[in-house]
Parts: structure tokens; C-alpha cells; sequence
């Protein structure tokens, strides 16, 4: 059990993958400084532009200047890499005791990070999922073959890792350092999500718990980046990092 004392804090790193939030990013930014973390533990943020080309770094450094309480890091790729290559450089600069994912739009709220730092903080997890598809949490309807796959995804995944997980597509995923900083990826888009939970299953004695999220999904009109051509790249992810053992 992790036990938070006055004379060393823990720290939550917050790996934020940003491209073309220029105009929203602020938003997340209010949500994650508003949060009060259970136990005392601090927050560190890292925000990796992926190389935008939009107003983001600015956006980025403004905020910085106005709210200097907030330890924000920031990175920016040269060329645009996607999502995991993004996660992948945060996650390599993070230097809390834990780490989760945090999207730059709205679609998820970290008020909830208390929620999955719960079973951490008790002793019991060494990686906590937030699922949209379990829980009383409000959640918005959007598009029913998107569900589907979301949820045919997550099958494929489970079958493959022999984990019976309701979300593997989550963005809320919540580690242990040491656990994440060992795992290396190499998928730079959306292939991310299946290819860290299956080399994450593979870890010897490893503790996976699962909680329920709430979720605000955006349309496509408003900014959701996810395609078909990800949902494809998703199964070979999860036939080449579950079946195959890559």
C-alpha cells in the first residue's frame, strides 16, 4: 500500500498528446488544475505538440505564463508523428509515481482521476482502465457502429491477452511508472491502445483493475480524430502484439 507522508509526496504525471487544440486545450488545462488528488499527491503535467498547425504552442505558453501553480512540461515533435509517438515521448519524460493519459479535448473528466487512483493507493493495481461501458457515469450518444467496434476491439483484445477487460480502447489508462516506462512501444497512431495492453498483460504477476468513467464524446464535426483506417490498424496491432507475441 502506498502511504503519503509529509516529507515526500507523490506525484501523478498527466501525459497530455496535443495536435490542433489550440483553441480548446486551455479547457482541459482549468479541468486538470481544478483537481484536488486524494492522499496529497501532486500533479505534473506534459503536454507533446505534436507538431500542430495551429495555435497550440501558443496557446501552450500562454498558459503557462498565467498559471505558473501548475507544473506544466513542454515537448514538441519537429513532424507529426500521431497520438502513441506522442504518449510514448510524455511517458518517457514522466517523473511522478504514476502516470495516466489524458486526451486534449473534453471527452473525459479528471475529476475522475481519484477514481482510478483508488485501487493504486490501496494496494491493490499496478494499471487501472477507466471504462466507458461499465458504471452509472453519464456518458453521450454518438454512433452506434462506432460502439460496436469500440466493443468488437476490446473482444479481439481480450481473447488474445486472456484479460476481460470492457474497454480497451479507453484513454483513461492509469500506470505505475515503472510498469509504463518498461513497456516499449513502438506504434505511433491509435495502435497505442491494443499494443500497451498486450505487452502489458504479458508482465509476469501483473494487478489490472477496471472502473467506470463517465464520457462526452465529440462528433467528427467537432474534432474526433479516430477513423476506419485506425480500426483496422487496431486488429493487427492486437494480432501482432497478442496473437504473434511481438
Amino acid at each position: 500500500m502506498y502511504l503519503c507522508t509529509y516529507f515526500e509526496k507523490m506525484k501523478l504525471s498527466i501525459v497530455i498528446p496535443a495536435y490542433n487544440e489550440g483553441k480548446t486545450i486551455h479547457h482541459i488545462l482549468d479541468k486538470v488544475k481544478e483537481v484536488q488528488l486524494i492522499q496529497g499527491i501532486e500533479k505534473e503535467v506534459i503536454i507533446v505538440n505534436d507538431c500542430s498547425k495551429d495555435e497550440t504552442e501558443e496557446a501552450v505558453f500562454a498558459y503557462q505564463k498565467r498559471t505558473p501553480d501548475l507544473a506544466i512540461s513542454y515537448f514538441k515533435h519537429a513532424v507529426n508523428q500521431g497520438k502513441g509517438a506522442a504518449l510514448r515521448t510524455g511517458i518517457q519524460c514522466a517523473t511522478g509515481d504514476f502516470v495516466i493519459i489524458q486526451d486534449a479535448d473534453l471527452e473525459y473528466d479528471p475529476q475522475e482521476y481519484n477514481i482510478l487512483l483508488k485501487p493504486m493507493l490501496d494496494g491493490f493495481a499496478d494499471v487501472v482502465y477507466g471504462s466507458r461501458f461499465m458504471g452509472g457515469s453519464p456518458h453521450r450518444i454518438l454512433f452506434f457502429w462506432h460502439s460496436i467496434g469500440n466493443k468488437f476491439l476490446t473482444f479481439l483484445s481480450n481473447a488474445s491477452t486472456n484479460l476481460n477487460l470492457t474497454d480497451m480502447e479507453t484513454c483513461y489508462k492509469l500506470f505505475r511508472r515503472d510498469v509504463i516506462q518498461g513497456i516499449n512501444i513502438t506504434e505511433n497512431r491509435f495502435g497505442f491502445e491494443p499494443e500497451v495492453t498486450a505487452k502489458m498483460a504479458r508482465i509476469p504477476k501483473i494487478r489490472v483493475y477496471e472502473v467506470g468513467i463517465s464520457y462526452y464524446g465529440r462528433t467528427y464535426e467537432e474534432g474526433k480524430k479516430i477513423g476506419w483506417k485506425d480500426g483496422f490498424r487496431a486488429i493487427y496491432c492486437i494480432v501482432k502484439y497478442g496473437l504473434l507475441g511481438f
